[in-house]
């Protein structure tokens, strides 16, 4: 966000103060406007992501084909409907076609999404058809598990609620073993 955006979304957030009934001039609220507008150039900094430089070469020749998962992958973003925060683990399996992906490269895709005003099945589905067009594998998997602060702290006030999202493409949707496995995998606990 260049400068003079970042300024314009600090005197918004002044005026969402005063809108609300606050003095934005007083001690605890003077530098607020400002901490506000860098946290949400921040939380929706996904917008301006490359995902080309984000992978940064990190594809590699394997013979492989078996299955390859990243479990518990941390993510917060920000609800569109409400812009509050959801926040969550995504796991993420896909079946190598002469490639693989460097393994810290599919959480930084989950932040690319995550990093957006979005909903969680949405942003699901972005991570796993990336990691499809990316690779170009036999079949990515892709579950979310996520709290809504929306759902927590207003509306129906449910603070124990969490929504699971699944995108399954290629052999994750078609093949109901690799599927079993995938699902099997990701409810796996370590000891």
């Amino acid at each position: 966000m260049d400068s003079s955006n970042l300024s314009e979304l600090e005197q918004l957030v002044r005026r969402q103060l005063e809108l609300v009934g606050e003095d934005p001039s007083r001690d605890g609220l003077l530098r607020t406007p400002l901490r506000v507008a860098k946290s949400l150039e921040y939380l929706t900094s996904g917008y301006k992501s490359d995902l080309k430089k984000v992978l940064n070469n990190a594809l590699f020749d394997s013979k492989s084909e078996d299955m390859v998962l990243v479990k518990d992958i941390d993510f917060f973003s920000l609800c569109e409907h409400h812009m509050l925060p959801f926040f969550g683990k995504c796991h993420i399996g896909y079946l190598p076609k002469g490639k693989v992906i460097g393994i810290s490269k599919l959480p930084r895709i989950v932040e690319v999404y995550a990093r957006r005003l979005q909903v969680q099945e949405r942003m699901t589905h972005e991570i796993a058809t990336t990691v499809q067009e990316l690779i170009g594998c036999d079949g990515v998997g892709v579950v979310t598990e996520g709290q809504h602060l929306c759902m927590m702290m207003r509306g129906v006030e449910k603070q124990n609620s969490y929504t699971m999202c699944s995108s399954l493409l290629g052999r994750f949707r078609d093949d109901a073993r690799t599927r079993g496995e995938f699902l099997n995998l990701i409810h796996h606990r370590r000891s």
